[in-house]
């Protein structure tokens, strides 16, 4: 036989049941599905504060929810401040629900073979935006959102695709942290409504 493979096939004494795993996880399937969430209530949308910034995440794999291939969260950026900046090779669209402001994008070249390689390219991209809007974020790209309104905080939701990360490319990268991310700070009801409260203006 070609190569010498009459030789080899047959060595190995390890056993399994690793297809029956497979047939015992489609069994069981609907009865594990039936005890996660189909619906989330605002309570049970656990905030933090992030790298990113401040999020309170919608969908996640770990809030127990039916959803398998998306996460969400909306994310609050305080007047005149901005997100964190990271770059992930799965591709993401973010509702902007409240507030204006712009986004700076910066394509990358990316090479995948055996290993992972991405270079940034030269050119930063600025798109602005407004309540209303959708932003697309291509894949593979570094980014970043801005508040232009110095008074009011802007609220966007993200969604994104778990696809990538299950197929074993979580490709996530934080290159800046937001300004108001601080490991030391404990994340309170009281912190929280202070980033969401609109700026007074100082009597002129």
């Amino acid at each position: 036989m070609a190569w010498n493979e009459a030789k080899a096939w047959m060595r190995g004494k390890l056993t399994g049941k690793l297809y029956q795993d497979l047939l015992d996880d489609a069994k069981n399937a609907p009865a594990r599905n039936a005890k996660r969430r189909k619906v989330v209530r605002p309570e049970e949308m656990p905030w933090e504060m992030s790298r990113q910034g401040l999020l309170k995440h919608l969908l996640n794999e770990q809030m127990n929810t039916r959803m398998d291939t998306v996460d969400a969260y909306l994310q609050i950026i305080p007047p005149g401040s901005r997100s964190g900046k990271h770059r992930h090779l799965a591709e993401e669209c973010l509702y902007v629900l409240e507030g204006r402001g712009y986004d700076l994008h910066q394509d990358c070249d990316v090479e995948i073979t055996d290993t992972y390689h991405w270079k940034a390219q030269d050119e930063v991209k600025r798109y602005e935006w407004e309540a209303g809007d959708v932003i697309y974020i291509p894949p593979n790209t570094i980014h970043q959102h801005f508040n232009a309104d110095p008074e009011r905080p802007a609220r966007l939701v993200s969604a994104i695709n778990r696809i990538y990360r299950m197929s074993g490319l979580n490709d996530l990268e934080q290159i800046e942290n937001a300004p108001e991310y601080d490991p030391q700070i404990v994340l309170t009801g009281e912190l929280i409504q202070r980033y969401l409260a609109p700026r007074i203006k100082e009597p002129a």
